[in-house]
């Protein structure tokens, strides 16, 4: 019979001691970012109860909420399969702590996808885009461009935010697709900041019974149209800008701060623009919130509000709304072509006489935003 040898020398026991080395140093490592990680997401679950002039870096915090919460999925996973018991039930509860906050950014595709969802009778499809004033890639005119793109569309409502006035006269496909629809054009009072001066416009294939402003034309307005024997109220927002420039986008994204000396002095200018202008749009949201909240008619509310889903901004506007990505949308959206395309800013939200049917954001690359289609229709339990 062969005789069987069983190698429990010494280098298998160095081998052994080795790997129990390297898992206390992976442990430790997992056990620290488990704390960071668990503190910072727990922290980003007050920043969209809480005015961003309290706490400066809230702005900054709702920015890469995804990230951390991402990242407490992860270390929960690890754990688990490290079989920690008491470290994976804590990372659960701050995960699990989260959940009513993953719709907002992401949901799971539990049907195939058969293409375009079928327009049923009695839906109202609504498009809002910031058009960027008409300038596209190369900054080329891009009206004639967009125009054939809402054609297409065929929307029943369209709200445009940073709407160029000068460009769209120029625009032939333009000034047809004007003729098809019904007009509410706001320009605002020209002041310091180029994009308060842009105007925004809402086009209409029912009828535009009165229009005004909330917080300034180039801010918030709201046109109501007759739909069938109701009266809808359409508010058009475009919240003040969070000053990120393109080429602030660049240096994130081309990750040129790697070899930036002056990269805190840098970072520092854009956390101070971020955390100025938070402040500035959550006193807007407060003021236009009121009005939505005041209209006793069905409400459509859409258009850039500039801040992502877990910001105080969003919490604001969506109050007693309904989010047409959080009822109809599938996997993760963006709306912002820039900053990792990671940022949900543009929004669709309506009131409960509403049904939303289908959400999209269709990729059109004419601006640094992408277009947001929805449809819906009118709730029949609340008929």
């Amino acid at each position: 019979m062969a005789e069987m040898y069983y190698d429990n020398g010494p280098g298998r026991r160095n081998e052994k001691r080795r790997r129990g080395w390297t898992m206390r140093l992976a442990d430790g490592a997992a056990t620290l970012s488990s704390i960071a990680v668990a503190v910072a997401l727990v922290v980003t679950y007050f920043v969209p109860h809480t005015d961003p002039s309290r706490v400066w870096f809230f702005p900054v915090l709702g920015l890469v909420a995804p990230a951390i919460y991402v990242a407490a999925v992860m270390l929960a996973l690890y754990w688990v399969i490290r079989w920690r018991p008491v470290r994976a039930v804590a990372m659960s509860l701050v995960v699990c702590a989260g959940l009513p906050y993953v719709s907002l950014f992401w949901r799971p595709e539990l049907r195939r996808d058969y293409g375009e969802a079928v327009r049923e009778r009695g839906t109202i499809r609504v498009l809002t885009y910031n058009v960027r004033c008409f300038y596209g890639e190369d900054q080329e005119n891009s009206a004639d461009t967009i125009a054939r793109f809402i054609a297409a569309q065929e929307p029943d409502i369209v709200c445009l935010q940073e709407f160029n006035a000068r460009l769209a006269d120029l625009s032939g496909e333009f000034g047809e697709l004007r003729q098809r629809y019904e007009n509410a054009r706001f320009d605002p009072v020209p002041s310091g900041d180029t994009l308060a001066e842009a105007p925004m416009l809402v086009l209409s294939k029912y009828r535009i019974l009165r229009s005004g402003s909330v917080v300034g034309p180039g801010t918030s307005v709201w046109a109501d149209l007759r739909v069938g024997e109701d009266t809808v109220r359409v508010f058009c927002n475009h919240l003040h800008s969070t000053s990120i420039n393109s080429e602030d986008n660049d240096y994130i994204t081309n990750r040129r701060f790697l070899s930036d000396t002056a990269r805190e002095v840098k970072f520092r200018s854009m956390a101070d623009r971020l955390r100025e202008n938070s402040v500035l749009r959550a006193a807007q949201a407060d003021s236009i919130v009121q009005a939505i909240a005041a209209s006793p008619r069905r409400r459509i509310v859409c258009g850039d509000f500039n801040d992502t889903p877990m910001s105080y901004v969003y919490r604001t506007m969506a109050r007693g709304l309904n989010d047409a990505f959080s009822e109809c949308g599938s996997g993760y959206s963006h709306t912002f072509r820039g900053f990792f395309d990671v940022l949900r800013i543009d929004y669709v939200l309506s009131s409960d006489d509403f049904e939303t049917r289908s959400y999209e954001v269709p990729k059109i690359d004419c601006s640094d935003h992408y277009p947001v289609v929805v449809l819906l229709k009118k709730s029949t339990s609340n008929n």
